[in-house]
Order: C-alpha cells, then structure tokens, then sequence
C-alpha cells in the first residue's frame, strides 16, 4: 500500500512537472512581458524562500541566496525588463551555483494557477489520467525485432506502472525471443522510478536487487525501489542488453542507464546523459513566474552517489545518431559466433556488412 501511494505521490510530482514545463515554457511562440523593479525583488524573494523551505540541499539553498543577494547590491538585475530574459538570467545564476539542471525558474504569458492543498484524485480524474497515459501508449513508443533476431525497445517516459504493467508485459513478451536487446534511452527524458523499477525487474531473476534509493528533504525520509518478485510478462534473462543513451536522456532514464551500468547488466552506448538526478516539483511563484525545484536526491546502493551534474557515461562513446547501428552490430557480431547454421550465419554477415557501411557512412570523412 506504501508503494501504492509513494508511487501515485511521484506520479503527481511528475505530472506537475511537466504541466509547468509546458506551461511556463518560454519558447518563441509566447508573448513576452515587461516587468519592473518592483516584479524583479517579488519573483526573487519568493524564488528564495521557496528555495530555502524546499531544495533538497538547505546549504545549498542558503549559498543561492547568498549569491542572488549579492547580484541585487551589485544591481545586476536592475536594467533586466524581460520575463523571458530575467527567467533565464535566475536560472543560470542559480544553476552556477547549484550545478543542479532540475533546478529552473520559468515565465508563463498565462496566469499560472495557483495549487490548492494536495489530495488524491477523484475517480473522474483517475479516468481522465488513464485515458491520456493510454492514447500516450504509457510512453512506449516502438517494440521491434530488427533483422538478426535483435530485439529493440523504445520508450520517451516512465510513465505510471500500474496503469503501464500491461504495456510492458506485453513488449517484453514481444522480444523475450530474440539474442540480444537494445533498450532506446535517446530521446527519453525521465518519469517515475517506479515504472524504473519495474521495466528493471525484466531484466533479472526473481530475487529482488536493490536498484536505487531516493532521498526527500520532506520528512528525511529515504524510499528504496527493488525489482520486483513477480511481473506480468516473461523475464529477459541470459542474454545482452545494449541501452542507448545521448544528451538528451535525462533524470529517471539516466537512473535506468546507471542502475544498468553498475549491476553490470547492460553496456551503454552512446553519449554522457544530461546530468539530472534531483526529482522535484514545480512551484507557482507570482502569477506569471515559476519553478521547478529539486526536493529529493538518487542515491545509488553501490556508489553512494549518483550521476547529478555529471550524467551517466556510456561504455561505448559514440555520437548519438550512430549508437543504434554500433549496438546492433555489437550484437549481430557476437551472435554471428555462436550461430552454426551455415545460411543463417551468412544472413547475419550480410546484415553486419550492410550495417557497417551505413555506420561508415554517419562518421565524418577525415
């Protein structure tokens, strides 16, 4: 029941999120607004106390404000009369601090609403979530079995694993035939870990393996997230697994790559994630200004840190739009030795020749 709610709690949290990213973004398309001084020492005063009642880190919180103080005296703010502009500026002044890429203060044209008391969601609710995570596909976006018999799996968020438990049985009882698996991270950019946990707990035995742990300021409390005893689908056991990574891949899929990584389950491949393992909220500041604010930390039970800052590194470097073909030739390559049909080991070297001159053909001519 814990996990239930802890579960359902991150859901919101993340579901938060990602309506602030939408909503606050500051993309081209949104009209800007002129602010002045006045504006500037509200959205700062609120970004700090905010900061200092939340930020996972409260010394670090306090080196923020410190920093920000200092740029008001120096009045560096004060010649600032764009939203979008003074949003940008609050980011990366706290951000050259921090070093935390969750951390993001955002301007939105349109009033942002102000959040009432936390509750669970009504049924009518629960409905409305279930019908957009399934029009989504719980984030799961292509379930292949590319030529070789090599399993490929992409998906753009962890999503719900209630809701998903069915979707991922169902792609992983799609590929549990194939020799090896690429599992896509490129363009994931993070969710609920314990949906993590749950696409993790495929990829070992029944034996539950302690995968990460995730601290909150609120409460001091630690939640741990195991794979599970049981899942719906065939476990992906015995075999390899190939996780794509690039810069994009952010937050719960960099948890998924590091877990990989250090149980020495899978070999990443691809470029260095985007350095994000703060989980957290976004927060309404004024009417027009935002944040999202890390309020808890990944720790990792075999590193005791995690890849904040630093992202996750992957065992093959290569550009991003090589990683697919460098996996599949990485597997095709190793089942090649062991095939012992004649024809099909033929198959497989043509497929290998095929995918070598594609992969030649993404580097750059010297």
């Amino acid at each position: 029941m814990l996990k239930s709610v802890l579960t359902r709690v991150f859901i919101i949290v993340v579901a938060l999120a990602l309506t602030a990213t939408a909503a606050l973004a500051q993309g081209p398309e949104q009209p800007d607004l002129t602010i002045d001084a006045a504006t500037r020492t509200k959205v700062i005063d609120g970004i700090l106390k905010r900061l200092n009642d939340s930020y996972v880190f409260p010394e670090v919180a306090k080196k923020m404000e410190t920093s920000i103080r200092e740029r008001v005296s120096n009045k560096e703010y004060d010649a600032v009369t764009s939203s979008k502009e003074f949003a940008k500026k609050l980011t990366d002044d706290l951000q050259a601090v921090s070093k935390d890429k969750h951390l993001r203060v955002r301007y939105s044209h349109n009033a942002i609403p102000e959040r009432g008391p936390r509750r669970e969601p009504t049924a009518e609710e629960r409905e409305q979530e279930k019908r957009e995570l399934t029009w989504m596909n719980h984030g799961f976006s292509k379930v292949e079995r590319l030529p070789g018999n090599i399993g490929y799996l992409e998906f753009l968020n962890f999503m719900d694993p209630d809701l998903g438990a069915d979707t991922v049985a169902a792609a992983m009882n799609f590929i549990n035939g194939t020799d090896a698996l690429i599992i896509d991270m490129r363009r994931n950019g993070g969710g609920s870990p314990a949906m993590v946990a749950l696409v993790c707990s495929y990829l070992f035995g029944p034996e539950p393996v302690h995968l990460n742990d995730l601290y909150w300021r609120e409460g001091n409390r630690t939640d741990e997230f195991w794979t599970k005893k049981e899942v719906a689908g065939k476990r992906y056991l015995n075999k390899d697994v190939y996780v794509l990574t690039s810069k994009r891949t952010f937050s719960g899929a960099e948890e998924f790559s590091y877990n990989l990584k250090n149980l020495k389950r899978a070999t990443i491949i691809g470029e260095t994630t985007g350095g994000g393992a703060h989980p957290g909220g976004g927060f309404r500041i004024t009417e027009h200004f935002g944040m999202f604010v890390p309020t808890g930390r990944a720790i990792s039970p075999i590193t005791k840190t995690n890849w904040e800052g630093t992202g996750v590194t992957p065992d093959v470097d290569v550009p991003a739009d090589q990683a697919l073909l460098t996996a599949q030739l990485m597997a095709l390559k190793k089942s090649i030795t062991k095939a012992t049909e004649p024809g099909i080991k033929a198959g497989m070297q043509g497929q290998v020749d095929k995918l070598e001159k594609e992969l030649s053909a993404l580097k750059p001519k010297s």
